[in-house]
Protein backbone atom coordinates (compact mmCIF):
# COMPACT_ATOMS: atom_id res chain seq x y z
CA UNK A 1 0.00 0.00 0.00
CA UNK A 2 1.54 3.30 -1.00
CA UNK A 3 0.14 6.52 0.80
CA UNK A 4 0.80 10.22 0.37
CA UNK A 5 4.37 11.38 0.21
CA UNK A 6 5.22 7.82 -1.06
CA UNK A 7 3.58 8.17 -4.29
CA UNK A 8 6.20 8.74 -7.18
CA UNK A 9 3.80 9.45 -9.92
CA UNK A 10 3.61 13.35 -11.26
CA UNK A 11 -0.22 12.98 -11.78
CA UNK A 12 -2.91 10.39 -10.22
CA UNK A 13 -6.50 9.84 -11.16
CA UNK A 14 -8.02 11.03 -8.32
CA UNK A 15 -11.25 9.84 -7.02
CA UNK A 16 -12.86 11.20 -3.64
CA UNK A 17 -13.88 10.54 0.14
CA UNK A 18 -17.23 9.66 -1.30
CA UNK A 19 -16.70 8.15 -4.10
CA UNK A 20 -16.60 11.41 -7.12
CA UNK A 21 -14.26 10.89 -9.63
CA UNK A 22 -12.05 13.94 -9.39
CA UNK A 23 -10.46 13.92 -12.80
CA UNK A 24 -6.85 13.68 -13.38
CA UNK A 25 -4.94 15.59 -10.88
CA UNK A 26 -1.15 16.45 -10.42
CA UNK A 27 0.36 14.67 -7.08
CA UNK A 28 0.82 17.66 -5.23
CA UNK A 29 -2.11 19.19 -5.67
CA UNK A 30 -4.06 15.51 -4.71
CA UNK A 31 -1.54 15.41 -1.69
CA UNK A 32 -2.61 19.25 -0.46
CA UNK A 33 -6.45 18.13 -0.81
CA UNK A 34 -5.45 15.42 1.40
CA UNK A 35 -4.34 17.42 3.87
CA UNK A 36 -7.01 20.03 3.35
CA UNK A 37 -9.69 17.41 4.08
CA UNK A 38 -7.41 15.45 7.03
CA UNK A 39 -7.38 12.29 5.05
CA UNK A 40 -4.62 10.19 3.47
CA UNK A 41 -3.89 9.76 -0.44
CA UNK A 42 -4.00 6.20 -1.21
CA UNK A 43 -2.81 4.65 -4.58
CA UNK A 44 -5.14 1.45 -5.32
CA UNK A 45 -2.65 0.43 -8.58
CA UNK A 46 0.63 1.22 -10.20
CA UNK A 47 -0.39 -0.86 -13.58
CA UNK A 48 -1.56 2.29 -14.86
CA UNK A 49 -0.70 5.56 -16.19
CA UNK A 50 -1.55 7.74 -14.29
CA UNK A 51 -2.16 5.33 -11.20
CA UNK A 52 -5.73 5.68 -9.59
CA UNK A 53 -5.53 7.18 -5.66
CA UNK A 54 -8.35 7.71 -3.90
CA UNK A 55 -9.07 10.47 -0.57
CA UNK A 56 -9.50 7.87 2.33
CA UNK A 57 -9.54 8.32 5.81
CA UNK A 58 -7.29 6.34 8.02
CA UNK A 59 -10.19 4.66 9.90
CA UNK A 60 -12.25 3.40 7.13
CA UNK A 61 -9.61 2.32 4.96
CA UNK A 62 -8.43 0.25 7.99
CA UNK A 63 -12.04 -0.99 8.13
CA UNK A 64 -11.98 -1.99 4.83
CA UNK A 65 -8.97 -3.96 4.62
CA UNK A 66 -9.52 -5.89 8.07
CA UNK A 67 -13.11 -7.30 6.08
CA UNK A 68 -11.27 -7.82 2.97
CA UNK A 69 -8.62 -10.17 5.31
CA UNK A 70 -11.40 -11.70 7.13
CA UNK A 71 -13.44 -12.83 3.79
CA UNK A 72 -9.75 -14.35 2.33
CA UNK A 73 -9.43 -16.15 5.55
CA UNK A 74 -12.49 -17.27 5.37
CA UNK A 75 -12.33 -18.66 1.88
CA UNK A 76 -9.14 -19.83 2.66
CA UNK A 77 -9.92 -22.28 5.04
CA UNK A 78 -13.01 -24.00 2.72
CA UNK A 79 -16.20 -25.56 3.89
CA UNK A 80 -16.49 -28.01 6.24
CA UNK A 81 -19.02 -31.30 6.08
CA UNK A 82 -20.89 -31.41 8.86
CA UNK A 83 -22.69 -34.63 9.72
CA UNK A 84 -26.57 -34.57 10.63
CA UNK A 85 -27.95 -38.15 12.74
CA UNK A 86 -31.26 -39.52 12.36
CA UNK A 87 -33.57 -42.72 12.78
CA UNK A 88 -35.99 -43.84 9.70
CA UNK A 89 -38.87 -44.07 12.98
CA UNK A 90 -38.30 -40.03 13.30
CA UNK A 91 -40.99 -37.88 14.89
CA UNK A 92 -42.11 -34.88 13.09
CA UNK A 93 -40.96 -32.48 16.21
CA UNK A 94 -37.45 -34.07 16.04
CA UNK A 95 -37.76 -33.66 11.99
CA UNK A 96 -38.62 -29.97 12.05
CA UNK A 97 -35.75 -29.26 14.75
CA UNK A 98 -33.22 -31.52 12.72
CA UNK A 99 -34.53 -29.56 9.50
CA UNK A 100 -33.39 -25.96 11.16
CA UNK A 101 -30.20 -27.31 12.02
CA UNK A 102 -29.18 -28.35 8.83
CA UNK A 103 -30.50 -24.83 7.52
CA UNK A 104 -28.28 -23.34 9.99
CA UNK A 105 -25.48 -24.83 9.03
CA UNK A 106 -26.08 -24.55 5.19
CA UNK A 107 -26.71 -20.80 5.60
CA UNK A 108 -23.23 -20.45 7.53
CA UNK A 109 -21.68 -21.72 4.18
CA UNK A 110 -21.04 -25.19 5.52
CA UNK A 111 -22.08 -28.82 4.09
CA UNK A 112 -24.27 -31.51 5.31
CA UNK A 113 -24.38 -34.83 5.34
CA UNK A 114 -27.28 -36.39 6.02
CA UNK A 115 -27.02 -39.63 7.27
CA UNK A 116 -30.33 -42.05 8.04
CA UNK A 117 -30.34 -45.26 9.88
CA UNK A 118 -31.52 -48.18 8.49
CA UNK A 119 -33.59 -50.86 10.65
CA UNK A 120 -33.61 -54.30 9.73
CA UNK A 121 -32.76 -53.65 6.15
CA UNK A 122 -35.90 -51.50 5.19
CA UNK A 123 -34.44 -48.73 3.30
CA UNK A 124 -37.34 -47.19 1.96
CA UNK A 125 -38.84 -45.37 4.89
CA UNK A 126 -35.13 -43.86 5.29
CA UNK A 127 -34.85 -42.84 1.74
CA UNK A 128 -37.94 -41.20 1.60
CA UNK A 129 -37.13 -39.14 4.22
CA UNK A 130 -33.82 -38.11 3.32
CA UNK A 131 -35.43 -37.34 -0.12
CA UNK A 132 -38.47 -34.56 2.18
CA UNK A 133 -35.20 -33.56 3.63
CA UNK A 134 -33.17 -32.72 0.55
CA UNK A 135 -36.86 -30.94 -1.11
CA UNK A 136 -37.24 -29.32 2.52
CA UNK A 137 -33.63 -27.81 1.86
CA UNK A 138 -33.73 -26.78 -1.49
CA UNK A 139 -33.77 -22.80 -1.03
CA UNK A 140 -30.34 -23.01 0.99
CA UNK A 141 -28.35 -25.76 -0.51
CA UNK A 142 -28.59 -28.75 -3.37
CA UNK A 143 -28.00 -32.50 -3.37
CA UNK A 144 -24.49 -32.90 -4.29
CA UNK A 145 -24.04 -36.48 -5.85
CA UNK A 146 -27.34 -38.78 -5.08
CA UNK A 147 -28.64 -40.21 -2.33
CA UNK A 148 -26.61 -43.34 -1.18
CA UNK A 149 -27.76 -46.39 0.32
CA UNK A 150 -25.81 -48.66 1.82
CA UNK A 151 -26.23 -51.70 3.98
CA UNK A 152 -27.03 -49.94 7.67
CA UNK A 153 -27.63 -46.57 6.36
CA UNK A 154 -29.16 -43.76 3.90
CA UNK A 155 -26.65 -40.63 3.01
CA UNK A 156 -26.86 -37.92 1.11
CA UNK A 157 -24.46 -34.71 0.61
CA UNK A 158 -26.19 -31.31 0.59
CA UNK A 159 -23.81 -28.42 -0.52
CA UNK A 160 -24.66 -24.79 0.64
CA UNK A 161 -25.50 -22.41 -2.28
CA UNK A 162 -23.69 -19.31 -2.79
Amino acid sequence: MIMNEKIKASEVQLTGVNGEDLGVVPTKEALKMAKELKVDLVCMSLMSSPPPCKLVSQSDYKTAQNKDKQKDRKAAAGTKLKEIRMNAGIEEHDYDTKKRQAERILTAGNDVQLTVLVDKKKTDPAKKLVEELVRDLALVGRLDKGIQVSGKQVIAIVKAKG
